[in-house]
């Protein structure tokens, strides 16, 4: 177990729960270790509170190689994601309460109106509904896998990932923000859409990034979730 890995790891879970995204025992995080390693979060525990001991070692299959606890009940769904993306280093499970409510009400992030989100996310589809802790969730989840950085989960959350776990992160914190500003407009009764030329450059910006992954814009029309 790599030691800065675990701290990482620690860190993200604490500034998880001081930014209201997680609370309680809610989500899980992974990092990958190396081509058959990743080190995962515990079942059952606080993860604002969380020490380097309490993290568990596993291979891509879920067998536990090291540490004392079990590993997140959500196991299932982060193992899929990063058998099927060689290019992400870490994954991340919040339930991030704008954006989770916009998941219960049945709504994608299928509106270009932020360049931020366009650019560090891309479009965010809602995966139906799975039940939590099981292999329901992660079977829903492997249509979306290879085409998103960010999906949301319907009646439950969003996960995140990316080459870092700081990437992760960034993403779950930004598709929060995002949800907090998109429902401010409909407050305010009007959601201006960005032009389809500045989505393009939005997207050839994200594209010429170094960062390996795939690139999302807006879907086309009639495509929306």
């Amino acid at each position: 177990m790599r030691s800065q890995d675990a701290r990482d790891i620690v860190h993200c879970c604490r500034r998880l729960a001081e930014a209201g995204l997680i609370a309680g025992q809610d989500g899980n995080v992974t990092v990958r270790l190396g081509n058959d390693r990743v080190l995962a979060t515990p079942a059952g525990l606080i993860k604002g509170d969380l020490g380097v001991d309490d993290l568990v070692e596993i291979d891509l299959r879920g067998k536990q190689i090291r540490g004392h606890r079990r590993p997140s009940s959500e196991i299932d769904m982060h193992l899929r994601i990063l058998r099927a993306r060689p290019d992400v280093g870490a994954v991340v499970h919040a339930h991030p309460p704008v954006a989770t409510g916009f998941s219960v009400a049945g709504e994608a992030f299928d509106a270009c109106v932020l360049p931020e989100l366009i650019f560090q996310v891309g479009w965010v589809p809602l995966v139906p509904y799975g039940t939590p802790g099981t292999a329901e969730l992660g079977e829903q989840l492997e249509p979306f896998i290879k085409d998103y950085d960010a999906l949301l989960l319907a009646n439950h959350g969003a996960v995140t990932m990316g080459a870092t776990l700081t990437d992760a992160r960034i993403r779950m914190e930004s598709l929060e923000h995002a949800a907090k500003i998109l429902l401010t407009a409909r407050l305010l009764g009007r959601v201006v859409e960005l032009d389809k030329s500045a989505v393009a450059r939005l997207e050839e910006l994200r594209r010429a990034r170094t960062t390996p992954g795939p690139y999302p814009g807006c879907p086309a029309p009639g495509t929306e979730s």
